[in-house]
């Protein structure tokens, strides 16, 4: 099917990349906006995990759901053979998750994952109140969560399961073949291919045409790409700075991810240069904010509002208005408004703390002795498991979605 960028010549795409954060990234990169490449991806538009779906087709839709949970996590702790007793899709499945390609090095995105730990609830910050969040203005990217029903049933179990699939696979050697953030990937991506069958199954309303197949390629690749780019651009903002090796190693890190969750490899960015140019022409394909964006921009908020962690109501408004405060720091005025985010009295306060908190603490725990900055790293990944602790703690056991 072929596609144009037909959003770039409206309002919210050129406000976005000439005055906002799209502004920040492109002066951050280098990358001179031109749009030669563009059909470089478009396919992507269209695009889709097959073996996932394969996988998904002869298990969960075919076998009872206690026999096809059995098998896949049977070879999801366990390497697979050709030799095994498995359905040959699955095999197939399994056998490409398990093959570490040759360009995978562990010490690079280790350096990577020290970054994401050491960067604590910063980080936690920035992927509830910048990248969540600011994810949500793309109004296409979010049709798959309003057509599988996830926008009526809250975004706390949401929440929860986003924040332990950051934390697990952003850990030092994590991501080695059967490992529990291994078995969490292999978990996300049939999930992504049981959603997919179901909206096309079920979903007489999807259009194609206009929003791709559901959860593509290149919607992925937007996606992981906030975990990488968009991530470490929030973090400068809290100034929390990143050494080169650092970013290198985040971008590794994600690429290897984006293979194990089946993306096409020679698509997954290297480099800022080249995730600020998948961004950019990906968002060319993307309307402003809607009514879905909304409904989930208010869910996200009332989250602080319906979860148990803090047991007073005060401390559930004082900290509801805290991201509030950081969603105005950190996202454009114009996503802040479509989004209907209420602006809160001190937007400031909250985010300079912050600022401040980080640069005394790269003052006492030099990030140039390694001493200090393995300090840093420890607390930082201490800080992180006690909030994916207190969210796991507090989120219904019987929640389903």
């Amino acid at each position: 099917m072929q596609i144009e960028p037909k959003f770039k010549d409206s309002e919210h795409f050129k406000t976005f990349w000439a005055k906002g954060n799209g502004k920040q990234l492109l002066n951050w990169s280098g990358w001179k906006p031109t749009f030669k490449n563009f059909e470089n991806f478009a396919h992507l538009y269209y695009q889709v995990d097959e073996l996932g779906d394969n996988a998904v087709n002869d298990t969960y839709l075919k076998l009872p759901y206690n026999e096809a949970s059995a098998l896949v996590q049977q070879f999801s702790k366990n390497k697979i053979s050709e030799n095994d007793d498995a359905p040959e899709r699955l095999k197939r499945f399994f056998l490409q998750m398990q093959e570490v390609p040759n360009w995978f090095d562990e010490d690079l995105a280790n350096n990577g994952a020290r970054l994401c730990m050491r960067s604590g609830t910063n980080a936690l910050i920035i992927l509830r109140d910048f990248v969540l969040m600011g994810g949500y203005d793309y109004a296409y990217l979010n049709k798959p969560l309003i057509f599988t029903g996830a926008l009526k049933k809250g975004a706390v179990k949401r929440l929860k399961d986003t924040l332990e699939f950051w934390i697990h696979v952003t850990r030092e050697d994590a991501l080695k073949v059967n490992s529990e953030a291994y078995q969490l990937i292999i978990r996300t991506r049939l999930m992504h291919s049981y959603a997919r069958l179901k909206i096309k199954e079920k979903g007489k309303n999807w259009d194609y045409e206009i929003w791709g197949e559901p959860i593509n390629f290149w919607d992925m690749l937007a996606t992981y790409t906030g975990f990488s780019l968009v991530l470490m651009q929030g973090l400068k903002k809290l100034s929390v700075k990143i050494s080169e090796e650092e970013e290198a190693g985040v971008f590794h890190l994600w690429k290897y991810i984006g293979y194990l969750l089946g993306i096409p490899t020679e698509f997954l960015p290297e480099n800022r240069q080249q995730a600020v140019e998948q961004l950019y022409l990906w968002s060319t394909l993307q309307d402003q904010g809607d009514e879905g964006s909304v409904q989930l921009a208010q869910a996200l908020l009332a989250e602080n509002l319906e979860s148990t962690i803090y047991k007073y109501p005060f401390q559930r408004k004082l900290l509801l208005n805290l991201h509030q405060s950081m969603n105005w720091f950190l996202l454009d005025r114009e996503i802040n408004e479509r989004l209907q985010i209420p602006k809160v009295a001190v937007t400031a306060v909250f985010p300079k703390f912050i600022i401040k908190a980080n640069q005394i603490a790269q003052q006492i725990y030099n990030l140039d002795d390694p001493r200090k900055y393995r300090k840093l790293v420890e607390i930082g990944h201490k800080d992180q498991m006690k909030v994916l602790e207190d969210y796991i703690k507090h989120t219904p056991k019987d929640f389903q979605y």
